[in-house]
């Protein structure tokens, strides 16, 4: 097998899990949670599931940049479509929100879940919302530079 095709592999794996990961945490996880679910059952259930979901993405988000900059590298960076490296930079600012996620609204929301403190953890939780929504959408603007981008730009 080819290195490249390889590359692209692990790309495109990373992105199934990071950016599918997030719609389904966003339209179907959370949407159903706070039908069925009081605060003090959906929160401790909400803190958990991300908490799962973002400890896969400490695997999928360094595997998703570093195969494609390593495909950057392989190609050449002068040599590489410009869509490339639009596609690298919007990928590294969905890094950032990452970690601005995690160690900021999602460390609080899961310091007051483990302290019961419902309304407090909801309030958190509601900023990881918000960071989630804005990485799905950076997600799938990055997607849509990858596939039409190339003759976009």
């Amino acid at each position: 097998m080819a290195y490249g095709v390889f590359l692209l592999f692990l790309h495109v794996a990373g992105v199934v899990v990071w950016v599918g990961g997030m719609f389904t945490m966003l339209h179907v996880l959370r949407p159903a949670a706070h039908a069925v679910l009081a605060p003090p059952q959906r929160v401790p259930l909400m803190t958990d599931a991300i908490g799962r979901f973002l400890r896969v993405v400490w695997v999928a988000m360094p595997l998703t940049v570093a195969s494609g900059f390593a495909r950057l590298a392989q190609t050449g960076f002068a040599d590489a479509p410009r869509a490339w490296h639009w596609m690298a930079a919007t990928g590294l600012a969905m890094a950032v929100v990452f970690a601005v996620l995690w160690f900021g609204p999602y460390a609080a929301m899961r310091r007051h879940a483990g302290a019961q403190r419902w309304p407090d953890a909801a309030a958190a939780g509601e900023k990881v919302r918000r960071l989630v929504a804005a990485n799905l959408a950076l997600g799938f603007v990055t997607i849509a530079i990858a596939t039409l981008g190339l003759r976009l730009l």
